[in-house]
């Protein structure tokens, strides 16, 4: 290695003497001043650039052989840990890759001019899930930028994954666990919504739209799942007072909240505006969802678009979901943008008793 090291740099400095001084040429009875680069071809070819990238792509061949050695190594002796450092690894490149669509995404509608609801229905999605996981990946991100704070990364991804890690840095099976630990908190927020329907029930004047908000919720605390047509003949009580988006109480709004995984600790009018917010993105998402058709969607993006909207898809098999989400777009493509609420409100409808409901049809 030193051998070839201390020829290269003799050949380096032949090379650059040569490109920039001349040789004195005696023959005879005359001389003259020919450029050394007309007498060494070579020179031609050995420039600094074409060195600088040679040794760059040797310095990165053998980082890259190192880095597979070190994997290897803990791979063998560690394998708990190396699967610790592998899902950190991925994760990153899977965040990296996120921010480069997204930034595509935001170039389109710049220049463009187009507006998040012309978007297609993975743009959508895309931009929705990464605006919520960065969020809470900036922590991570800044605890990991110091040197050698990476392994403090890994003590919390070990101890702390679900609390502190977005879904980039688990492991297929901590995603399906974590994902069954949140459903299991938003499934504990479907009766005291029911219970607040039923409270509201009591102060409509409409005696007709009364009937079918009881029936509703007795249909849902009883074990069924609702039909479509039943869930919109009470659209018009979720568009003004007394289930309007702006019209509800802050106890009921909060509880709301939780079905989308939203803080409910928040004051009241911050809670309705972000509600709000989310009901008209969830809309136009299932607007985009429905351009593009069910039949489109792979078997984890419809896994995730149900779980997206209430349903614990993981325990179900794929035709479950699929005839769930129909039902659901059913629903959603019949609302206007005013009667949101009731889409929200279909999260607990529509989920609470899916599929136990089925054996009882």
């Amino acid at each position: 290695m030193a051998l070839s090291c201390s020829s290269l740099c003799s050949q380096l400095s032949l090379i650059r003497l040569c490109g920039f001084r001349t040789n004195r040429i005696t023959h005879g009875l005359y001389s003259a001043y020919v450029p050394c680069q007309s007498r060494l071809p070579l020179c031609r070819h050995y420039t600094s650039s074409k060195v600088r990238r040679g040794i760059g792509r040797y310095v990165a061949t053998r980082l890259q052989w190192a880095n597979e050695k070190y994997e290897g190594f803990l791979k063998r002796r560690f394998p708990r840990f190396f699967l610790l450092y592998h899902t950190f690894v991925e994760g990153f490149k899977l965040l990296f890759r996120d921010a480069k669509d997204v930034k595509r995404i935001k170039a389109k509608m710049f220049f463009d001019g187009v507006k998040f609801q012309d978007l297609p229905y993975r743009e959508m999605e895309t931009l929705r899930q990464f605006r919520r996981d960065v969020i809470k990946a900036i922590p991570l991100v800044m605890i990991s930028i110091p040197p050698f704070a990476n392994y403090l990364v890994f003590v919390l991804m070990y101890f702390f994954p679900r609390q502190l890690l977005i879904p980039h840095f688990w492991t297929p099976r901590q995603q399906v666990e974590f994902r069954g630990v949140y459903h299991s908190l938003r499934a504990q927020h479907h009766w005291p919504v029911l219970k607040g329907l039923e409270d509201t029930s009591h102060h409509v004047s409409n005696g007709q739209l009364q009937e079918h908000l009881r029936n509703l919720c007795t249909k849902v605390q009883t074990g069924a799942t609702p039909r479509v047509s039943e869930i919109l003949a009470v659209r018009r009580l979720f568009s003004g007072p007394p289930l309007g988006m702006r019209r509800m109480t802050v106890d009921h709004m909060r509880h709301i909240s939780s079905l989308l995984f939203l803080t409910p600790r928040l004051p009241g009018f911050l809670i309705g505006r972000r509600l709000n917010n989310h009901a008209l993105e969830l809309l136009q998402l299932d607007r985009g969802l429905t351009t593009l058709g069910l039949h489109q969607l792979d078997d984890a993006e419809l896994r995730r678009a149900c779980y997206v909207r209430g349903l614990n898809s993981d325990v179900l098999g794929i035709h479950q979901c699929r005839e769930w989400l129909s039902q659901w777009l059913q629903v959603s493509s019949s609302l206007k943008e005013s009667e949101v609420s009731l889409l929200l409100h279909s999260i607990v409808f529509l989920s609470a008793n899916y599929p136990t409901s089925l054996s009882r049809r």
